[in-house]
């Protein structure tokens, strides 16, 4: 009796760290992103069996992120209205979606069913950040760091199961993976159906603009500055590694030590931010990232694996520090605010790719893992400018 009585308390009045209502929503990032972070890895497979183009595959990545212009108005809605639906429901939609690639006859198809699943990931992860931070109580940085971390761990996992999926039961029987993200579906009904998602008071949108304009500005600069070196990293790593002669084995892992150790760098830096302050945290973790790629770049061997995982750690840990900044601005519209900031992240990343890209056409990657180290020092005046929290 007394547990539904907590779960029918408005989720924005608490004050403590809620971690019965904030585990369900984390699992189901995991879950989530463990199906968004399966097509990268399938792109080989979808070039043979479609006969694409690498530019026709390489676009697939840019079509499931366009939806993202959708994140602002997925907020506006969730701060108005519950959306505990849309978070419940998203796994198991994205699962269907992903798991039915495999049905595509040709690439329009495959478009947009890749589509459909960028609509999916923004209705989750517009409104399920402010549900983490209103159930997190005074502990924005820990609810916003165990939210980036699931995320994480989704993404680390994902390429390796959808691979061994594939392998065992063909692209056509990829269907047969779906039913996880279904279980985590009624899983989420089960607990979350009963918490409100709405904010106990919901603020003015024009009263927004202001202090969005001072907070967006540097937040767009810092991104801007800071993609070219992350995206450099997760997705033209493993290119960097086997062109130094190194094993195929190893540059395949390099990512995934990339990843676990960004898990970590999200967890510890995220939590402490609450204590330390969130502007110095990320100041400290930008300058140290920056000069940690200028030495990976510079040495050899098993410090190399070292400096790459200490590399992976700060870079990673900026992210949830910025989610926390953005709800600690907004706290009676952090699905809107929220919805925003997603969008800046989803529409600079590509463009992050596509200079590292052309950059190592031209220069090669190693230079233009150089010029991206530069490049994020820039980051620092941005950070100067982040208004303090409200």
């Amino acid at each position: 009796m007394a547990s539904e009585e907590m779960m029918l308390t408005d989720v924005s009045e608490v004050k403590v760290f809620e971690t019965g209502n904030a585990l369900p929503i984390l699992a189901g990032h995991f879950v989530h992103d463990i199906y968004t972070a399966a097509v990268a890895p399938l792109l080989p497979v979808l070039i043979q069996r479609l006969t694409l183009s690498l530019t026709a595959a390489g676009s697939l990545n840019a079509i499931m992120q366009l939806p993202a212009l959708l994140n602002p108005f997925i907020g506006y809605l969730a701060d108005r209205v519950s959306v505990r639906y849309f978070v419940i429901f998203a796994p198991a939609i994205t699962a269907t979606l992903i798991c039915s690639i495999g049905f595509a006859p040709n690439y329009l198809s495959l478009a947009i069913l890749l589509f459909a699943v960028g609509v999916s990931t923004a209705i989750f992860h517009a409104p399920a950040p402010a549900m983490v931070a209103r159930v997190s109580g005074n502990r924005v940085g820990l609810g916003m760091s165990l939210f980036m971390a699931s995320g994480e761990m989704g993404f680390t996992i994902g390429p390796l199961l959808a691979v061994w999926a594939v392998t065992q039961w063909t692209l056509d029987g990829f269907w047969r993976l779906m039913f996880l993200g279904w279980a985590t579906s009624l899983i989420l009904f089960w607990r979350l159906r009963k918490v409100s998602a709405r904010p106990e008071k919901t603020g003015s949108l024009r009263a927004m603009i202001p202090a969005v304009s001072g907070l967006f500005v540097p937040i767009i600069f810092f991104n801007l500055f800071r993609n070219p070196m992350i995206e450099g990293l997760t997705t033209y790593l493993p290119t960097y590694i086997s062109g130094q002669g190194k094993s195929l084995w190893l540059a395949g892992s390099s990512l995934s030590m990339v990843e676990l150790a960004g898990v970590f760098g999200a967890l510890i830096i995220g939590m402490l931010s609450d204590r330390m302050g969130r502007k110095r945290l990320l100041f400290i973790a930008s300058i140290i990232a920056s000069f940690l790629m200028m030495l990976f770049l510079s040495v050899e061997g098993w410090i190399e694996i070292l400096v790459l995982m200490a590399l992976g750690f700060t870079s990673f840990s900026t992210m949830p520090i910025l989610l926390a900044i953005v709800q600690d601005q907004f706290p009676n519209n952090r699905a809107v605010a929220n919805g925003l900031y997603m969008m800046v992240i989803f529409l600079l990343r590509p463009l992050g790719t596509l200079f590292i890209g052309t950059l190592g056409d031209h220069l090669g990657l190693e230079r233009a893992y150089w010029v991206a180290a530069f490049l994020s020092l820039l980051t620092l005046p941005a950070i100067f400018a982040i208004p303090e929290k409200r």
